[in-house]
């Protein structure tokens, strides 16, 4: 994957964050033709490493139908004349670069303030701060489904199918999933205090958990009685490559008759890690297809040019029609190819799962069972900021090696199963289910 500095290439699908307020430093925009600086939050001019801006320059570098001014004043009026005084200058300031961005109408470009810049950087790493368990409704139950290993809810005692009747003082009946997750997430030291109903248990039990800093393995794998491995992959984050080749040591070792491949609720991760993925099945080929109207963000590959717009090698001026394309191809030793391969995924499925799903299936070297995927075929780029913001913006889409669309397409499965909230609830799964039958008349 091309990556140049700070730039990280992301394939993450939408995840609504709430943006938060940052109060650190600040800008001034003065009337008239006085220079654009940033001062510091008592209002002085910050002259160290400052460039001032000429609003003559700005304006000659926008185009005629934009005029500056026109920010400038809005952004006096709010800072002098708002009723709620004194206005943090920093909040205007990121407050126009939300808005800037969004104004993209692309749900996946965003600009972070710096805390929340380092929430996601974090959730790309698989790190996050709460008690370490994945719960779920079931029966209109906060349910618990499991308790991560190691974790401090596992070390508190609670246990997977356990009921949460109450989070703190708040009751869950009623209650949703989001905020269920919401009340029990919390900053590393604090405590929550859970009251679950357990089978075989006649009262309610408290359970007193410490929350701390989680880490979640991206990748796990067991074997299934009748010989199969199932891998279950939640995202391509940092550490999935490096897992997922320590795994394949291990899946080899057992000698599987078959893989059960599981990317559902995978919303995505590192482009170059789902390339890594994929190489597994696919020998040296194709892994996906990345087409940017930027030289830079396609790694300076030019080349396909709308007729009657300039080559990109010409020299010549680059036009929005031209189009870059880079092709990335697998790396490293096709492990798993020849294995009978079962792929499953739903419409949590997205992104660098999509690109893992539609090489394999553009191959044949997998099976998809299950639902249509969620249809996010575009890259992001995030870069770091001054100050420790950043933005993150859409800057390619990609294709299937055989040239199929991701983006709002998604991927069709060869056979559709759903797995309804009745299924979900009684604990039965027929896309699994599905998938080992399918594995045995290969056999």
């Amino acid at each position: 994957m091309h990556m140049e500095g700070i730039k990280k290439y992301i394939s993450t699908y939408s995840v609504l964050l709430l943006i938060a307020v940052s109060f650190v430093g600040g800008f001034y925009a003065g009337r008239g033709n006085q220079d654009v600086v940033v001062v510091n939050d008592r209002g002085e001019p910050v002259e160290s490493g400052i460039v001032t801006i000429n609003r003559s320059e700005v304006k000659s570098y926008l185009g005629e139908d934009v005029d500056f001014d026109l920010f400038i004043s809005v952004w006096d009026m709010l800072r002098t004349r708002y009723v709620d005084q004194p206005v943090s200058q920093t909040k205007l300031f990121y407050g126009a670069l939300e808005g800037m961005v969004a104004s993209l109408d692309d749900p996946y470009s965003v600009f972070f303030t710096p805390k929340v810049s380092e929430e996601f950087t974090d959730s790309l790493s698989g790190k996050f701060e709460g008690i370490g368990a994945e719960i779920g409704l079931k029966h209109e139950l906060i349910t618990v489904v499991s308790p991560l290993d190691g974790s401090p809810a596992h070390e508190a005692g609670l246990h997977a199918k356990d009921i949460i009747l109450k989070i703190d003082d708040a009751s869950t009946e009623g209650m949703g999933l989001d905020e269920a997750v919401s009340r029990i997430r919390g900053e590393k030291g604090t405590q929550v205090l859970l009251t679950v109903a357990r089978n075989g248990e006649d009262v309610p039990l408290e359970i007193s958990i410490t929350r701390d800093t989680i880490r979640v393995k991206s990748v796990t794998w067991e074997m299934l009685d009748n010989g199969y491995a199932h891998i279950k992959m939640r995202n391509f984050n940092t550490d999935t490559t490096e897992l997922f080749r320590d795994f394949e040591r291990d899946v080899l070792s057992q000698n599987p008759k078959g893989i059960i491949f599981d990317l559902r609720n995978n919303s995505g991760g590192f482009l170059q890690t789902a390339v890594d993925v994929a190489s597994a099945w696919v020998n040296n080929d194709v892994v996906v297809i990345e087409r940017s109207t930027s030289a830079e963000d396609a790694g300076l590959l030019p080349v396909i040019s709308t007729p009657g717009t300039a080559n990109a090698s010409s020299g010549e001026p680059k036009t929005f029609n031209e189009l870059f394309e880079r092709v990335y191809k697998s790396n490293g030793k096709p492990v798993f190819n020849g294995i009978p391969t079962v792929l499953l995924v739903n419409g949590g499925s997205a992104s660098a799962s999509e690109i893992v799903a539609g090489a394999l299936q553009d191959y044949g070297h997998a099976y998809i069972i299950g639902e249509q995927t969620f249809g996010k075929g575009s890259v992001q780029v995030l870069e770091d900021l001054p100050g420790g913001s950043s933005v993150k913006f859409t800057v390619a889409r990609w294709y299937t090696p055989k040239d199929r669309t991701i983006d709002k397409d998604g991927i069709t499965p060869d056979e559709i199963i759903e797995l309804t909230s009745e299924d979900y609830s009684e604990d039965r799964d027929p896309q699994l289910d599905r998938a080992i039958e399918y594995l045995d008349s290969r056999q």
